[in-house]
């Protein structure tokens, strides 16, 4: 354990041990932000294959529901399991064709499959529409659901995504200089191309928020959703309405995790290299740009005022503000690095095209071996 909140509940931010593979991997840019390999029968083109799934969230969904009733808190999960994926293909640039399946384990003693499996083939279908309409054609292949009642609690839901781009238009990081702006797109609120408000929150940090937020009680109503000896220690029912929030605690965990290919795509497309990198703020939070470029010092001194359900993890998690802004995106979902001369176009064409949030919030410096963050917030510099 690291002696955080987070190891304390099992859950390693840091993903030591992962090195292990590193040297397994070998993509050609090493400093992009995701492996990108050569493909062996098109010169000229390369692939990106990547994997990630929705984590613990689905156990939220899963509590919404039997505190509910209403199958339609598994509404969203599709989403979020698209957006894992193809957020971070997305990153290197616009893929020239690609293909995704997902992955559905599943335990029916406590889940219920044949309505939940509706429910993400429903959405799976409008999710491919839109992006269909935005000239982003990822083929939906299938998949897989496995019935795990000796492995599984309640339900996992993961996915992959096979993208084939052109080398020479690859967002390589190797681009990212001193100078350059950091522009923040906000991981709330209703895009343009959204049916509903997406969750601050997205797809990290659950087992975190959720330990946090929810009440003792849930923990020895449904054992199926914890591991003995973490407890639940926060004071919310998911159906408790909060000020500050919209709808329910329940509601605001599971809201939608934001797709941005169709924002990435429209910023790429209009203002070309002045695009330098792409982050996706998942897993690690706002040190997540550490992975794209090198020798940069990413000097984040704008971040916006969290969203509320974020204060509310640390008030009653008692969370480290350092912890939090590595454990969760904190109300910034992704990140462009752009050439500053096109700083304010790049946040007025996001705004006015997509409906997203989008501000300056911080800048890109020079350092001396590997990339490091400074983060300058209203809750201390780390």
């Amino acid at each position: 354990m690291d002696g955080s909140r987070y190891g304390e509940l099992g859950v390693d931010v840091h993903k030591a041990g992962i090195e292990a593979f590193r040297d397994a991997v070998s993509g050609i840019y090493r400093h992009a932000f995701c492996d990108i390999h050569p493909d062996p029968d098109m010169p000229g083109y390369g692939f990106v294959h990547h994997t990630d799934g929705t984590g613990s969230k689905p156990v939220q969904n899963y509590l919404n529901w039997k505190e509910t009733g209403d199958l339609e808190s598994f509404r969203g999960i599709a989403q979020d399991t698209l957006a894992m994926n193809i957020g971070d293909a997305f990153c290197v640039g616009i893929p020239t064709s690609g293909s995704f399946v997902d992955y559905v384990a599943i335990n029916r003693f406590h889940a219920p499959k044949k309505e939940a499996l509706q429910i993400l083939a429903e959405d799976f279908t409008k999710l491919f529409g839109m992006l269909d309409g935005y000239g982003i054609r990822i083929m939906f292949a299938g998949g897989e659901t496995a019935d795990l009642p000796d492995q599984l609690r309640t339900l996992d839901v993961a996915g992959a995504i096979h993208a084939r781009y052109k080398l020479d238009s690859v967002i390589t990081g190797e681009e990212i200089r001193p100078g350059d702006t950091i522009i923040g797109l906000a991981s709330g609120g209703q895009a343009k191309y959204e049916s509903k408000p997406a969750g601050a929150i997205m797809s990290n940090g659950l087992t975190l928020a959720r330990h946090c937020l929810m009440r003792h009680e849930f923990g020895e109503k449904y054992p199926e959703i914890r591991e003995p000896g973490n407890e639940y220690t926060g004071p919310f029912s998911p159906t408790d309405v909060v000020e500050g929030i919209e709808g329910t605690v329940g509601e605001e965990l599971t809201r939608p995790t934001r797709i941005f290919a169709p924002a990435f795509k429209g910023a790429i497309e209009h203002f070309g290299n002045s695009i330098h990198g792409i982050v996706f703020n998942t897993g690690g939070g706002h040190t997540k740009c550490l992975r794209v470029g090198r020798g940069i010092m990413y000097v984040k001194d704008s971040l916006p005022d969290p969203p509320a359900i974020f204060k509310m993890v640390q008030g009653h998690g008692r969370v480290p503000w350092k912890e939090m802004y590595e454990d969760f995106n904190m109300g910034v979902g992704a990140e462009l690095y752009v050439d500053s001369a096109a700083s304010s176009e790049v946040q007025e064409f996001v705004r006015e095209e997509f409906n997203i949030a989008a501000s300056r919030i911080g800048k890109c410096g020079k350092c001396d071996g590997k990339n490091k963050v400074r983060l300058e917030t209203i809750h201390g510099n780390f």
